[in-house]
């Protein structure tokens, strides 16, 4: 018995030494397998311990350099800090020019902070602003980007005004005329007009840019054309209110009143005095200009020699249609040149124009029958189709604003 319990306990010794050697074994080749593949050594697991999967073991833990890490740390927050300053730089400095770009082109084109630049609800019409430049003018903005504006009064020498009164004349009538101190020498006295509105002149769908034109008128003539405006409106009132003040602007805007109302004025000689400012935006030449207005007297004179008899008339204007087109057989109108047409107290048409040059204004050229200058007027006040809408839309609004005052207080102001 004792002898099998013996035999038995070598018998196990044996076996579990074979194992031992065995597993070493398997041990063994397991890890040089292991070499051969990494990828079977990550993928090896076991209920109790997995396989190396590359990470760091505890002795690179115990080298990591904790100072290097809290250096590149604090480059990391420095940077990131220097990239919100100069965002923040550049936002500050984009506002900045923003207004003082705004405040560039407010101070070239001041218009009031309230107004809109068009009528707005039971307002009647935009006015005129009026500044002054750098020498203490006063001048009126355009609106537009080449004639930027223009003078609020224009003085003439009566030397330039075909067909001027005798009652003009200072020594005759001071009181008829505002009289203007010679500018030099030889100019003698002069005659001051006042502007009443203006616009730019635009041909084609594309609107291409011909000219800006304002209407004048002689400051001393102004009563009479208020007084006339507002007896139409109101017989019995001295000044227009509101609602006649609106009342008046549609009829001058409108296409068969307009027409009505500037050709009954224009006819009886109201305003006495008056001329158109054109200013080219753009080089052009005398015959081209001329072209455009011989269609536009055309347009007007055919209605207007319709109701006088056949005859000497008819055959008197087509000289003076010749006359006028004689005046324009010139060369280049440079941009920003200066041409008046300019109505005189008997209707005649007067031609000035100033080159630049040392000479200053010089008449061209005069036309003396009345319904060239009358039919030339409309193409710009009355009728449905009129060279420029702005300038007929901004000559109503200063009309408005002249009878809304007491009649002979506007060349009041004014002087």
């Amino acid at each position: 018995m004792l002898q099998r319990i013996a035999v038995r306990a070598a018998c196990g010794r044996q076996l579990f030494s074979a194992s031992g050697r065995g597993s070493s074994a398997t041990s063994t080749g397991g890890h040089i397998a292991n070499l051969a593949n990494p990828r079977a050594a990550f993928q090896r697991r076991t209920l109790i311990r997995s396989a190396d999967s590359g990470g760091r073991s505890r002795e690179e833990y115990d080298t990591l350099n904790v100072a290097k890490m809290a250096r590149q740390r604090r480059e990391y927050d420095r940077t990131w800090l220097i990239f919100l300053a100069t965002g923040s730089l550049v936002g500050i400095i984009a506002t900045g020019y923003t207004g003082w770009r705004i405040k560039e082109l407010m101070e070239q084109n001041p218009k009031k902070l309230d107004a809109t630049g068009t009528p707005q609800a039971g307002e009647v019409g935009a006015r005129k602003v009026v500044v002054h430049d750098k020498d203490g003018r006063e001048i009126v903005p355009t609106g537009n980007k080449t004639i930027t504006e223009f003078p609020r009064t224009v003085d003439l020498p009566l030397k330039l005004v075909a067909g001027t009164p005798s009652s003009a004349i200072p020594s005759s009538d001071p009181a008829a005329v505002i009289v203007v101190p010679p500018t030099d020498g030889s100019d003698g006295p002069g005659t001051e007009y006042t502007l009443v509105g203006l616009g730019t002149r635009t041909v084609s769908f594309l609107r291409f840019e011909v000219y800006v034109v304002g209407f004048y008128v002689a400051t001393a003539d102004i009563a009479a054309l208020q007084n006339r405006l507002i007896k139409r409106v109101n017989p019995i009132a001295t000044a227009l209110v509101s609602g006649e003040k609106t009342e008046l602007r549609s009829s001058l805007v409108d296409a068969n009143e307009s027409q009505a109302i500037w050709d009954a004025l224009l006819e009886e000689g109201i305003p006495e005095r008056s001329l158109f400012r054109i200013v080219p935006v753009r080089d052009t030449d005398f015959p081209h200009l001329r072209d455009g207005f011989m269609r536009a007297i055309k347009a007007q004179s055919t209605r207007i020699l319709a109701n006088e008899p056949e005859g000497t008339a008819k055959a008197n204007f087509g000289e003076s249609m010749h006359e006028f087109r004689h005046i324009f057989n010139r060369g280049k109108a440079k941009k920003g040149r200066e041409l008046l047409i300019i109505r005189g107290a008997d209707g005649a048409l007067s031609v000035v124009f100033d080159d630049g040059r040392s000479f200053g204004r010089e008449l061209l050229g005069s036309v003396g029958d009345e319904r060239v200058s009358r039919s030339l007027w409309l193409n710009y006040l009355g009728g449905a189709s009129v060279a420029s809408e702005a300038a007929r839309q901004s000559i109503a609004d200063g009309l408005v604003e002249f009878v809304e005052r007491p009649v002979g207080t506007v060349a009041a102001q004014v002087v």
